[in-house]
């Protein structure tokens, strides 16, 4: 079971990871660039980041894969920019991680994946990312479906 979700707080699906942890009550956090800088501006105050010393994306992205018990991309296709270096860092720190390409799978396929490679690896702190919502538009609604289906759907039947 997850006890934390982290991301770096960009739009689309870091943002979507953080919406599902608020709205569900799972604690969140993670490392955002200095100035809390996204592509829209100042990431809000509702998202309890911590502010990196410097305004790299890079150090806050590999800072989150540290941080972490292992990451979930979530895309629809190949790994590129931002979301590419997250598993290249999670490689590199030899951290559990899974990419989630929903151009090849369905929502319910990918929630068992996730749900089954959390078990998997033990993973209490998740860090959750994927594109930017510039780069993908669809990729917050994407992101949310997968992770509620994951983690909260059937959560409290015991």
């Amino acid at each position: 079971m997850i006890n934390k979700i982290v991301s770096g707080g960009q739009t689309g699906a870091d943002q979507a990871a953080l919406d599902v942890a608020i709205n569900h009550n799972i604690p969140h956090g993670g490392w955002i660039p200095k100035e809390r800088l996204t592509e829209d501006g100042a990431l809000p105050a509702k998202y309890h980041l911590q502010e990196m010393d410097s305004d790299s994306y890079s150090k806050r992205t590999e800072q989150n894969v540290m941080d972490s018990d292992g990451t979930v991309i979530i895309s629809h296709g190949h790994l590129t920019g931002g979301s590419a270096l997250t598993m290249k860092f999670a490689e590199k720190h030899c951290k559990p991680n899974i990419h989630l390409n929903m151009e090849n799978m369905s929502f319910p396929y990918a929630a068992r994946m996730l749900k089954t490679w959390i078990s998997d690896n033990g993973i209490k702190i998740l860090n959750v990312a994927g594109p930017r919502a510039s780069g993908d538009p669809e990729i917050y609604d994407t992101v949310t479906r997968v992770l509620e289906a994951a983690l909260i759907a059937g959560k409290s039947a015991k």
